[in-house]
């Protein structure tokens, strides 16, 4: 009995072990994979990889993309990976930052991030204002309409953003939210070679906001610095007048992803 039970706890043991690599695996890959990349890149038969993919289908750490046949990031990890960012003490550090950038600017800051096909707030300081949109942490906003999702369209390679917009409803949620694909895919151009993006009352009527990259040692865009202000308080060349700030805020950030 004694050797049994130490066999099982060994079996569980590396089943747990592949199914972490597989994780990890998709999540740095940064797109969706097939049955075959994930077993070749393990090093695991295609039985046993197949086996792993649907435990972790059923968890919701993995989810089916558009192809069947390719599997992505799932709720349940990128629930995960929120939960840990948002109780370690970087999370302390990364405030700061964003309550540094509110007292330069005076207004609302948002810290975002890229969550599946919607725009997530890892973390926001108000300004004390007694008008402000009020978006809690962990909320999730639209791609198309928002500076910080603009931003993230932006940065993607243009295969991987027309996969993107594929999925995404363009729904016009303001008089100037754009609708159309390729007017927002023109927006992303001129997104990537000024690095930068604006919400021209696209996502909320009378609501402005700008949005620069956070990216990681490697140059990777991982996150936004975004502000936004009612225009009765601030004009968008307003806020453009911010960008240094705003750049110098998402240059200490990176050190904190």
């Amino acid at each position: 009995m004694p050797a049994q039970e130490g066999s099982d706890s060994a079996a569980t043991s590396s089943s747990a072990e592949r199914s972490l690599r597989l994780l990890s695996f998709i999540a740095d890959a940064g797109r969706a994979l097939s049955l075959a990349e994930l077993a070749q890149a393990l090093g695991l038969p295609k039985a046993t990889a197949h086996r792993l993919c649907n435990q972790l289908l059923e968890l919701g750490y993995i989810v089916r993309d558009i192809d069947e046949r390719h599997f992505a990031v799932g709720p349940s990890l990128r629930k995960l990976a929120f939960d840990s960012l948002s109780h370690s003490t970087v999370r302390g550090l990364r405030h700061g930052v964003l309550t540094d950038l509110v007292a330069r600017v005076g207004e609302t800051c948002n810290f975002t991030t890229l969550d599946g096909v919607e725009v997530m707030y890892l973390d926001r300081v108000e300004a004390p204002w007694p008008w402000r949109l009020t978006l809690d942490v962990g909320v999730h906003v639209p791609l198309h309409c928002t500076a910080s999702g603009k931003l993230f369209l932006a940065s993607m390679s243009r295969e991987r953003r027309a996969r993107v917009l594929g999925q995404l409803t363009l729904k016009a949620l303001t008089p100037n939210t754009l609708t159309e694909a390729a007017a927002l895919r023109a927006d992303c151009e001129r997104i990537a070679e000024q690095g930068y993006s604006v919400d021209n009352e696209e996502f909320i009527p009378g609501l402005v906001a700008v949005a620069v990259p956070v990216r990681d040692r490697g140059g990777e865009v991982r996150a936004a610095m975004a502000v936004h202000a009612p225009v009765a308080r601030m004009s968008l060349a307003q806020m453009l007048e911010h960008l240094p700030a705003l750049r110098e805020a998402a240059s200490r950030m990176t050190e904190l992803l």
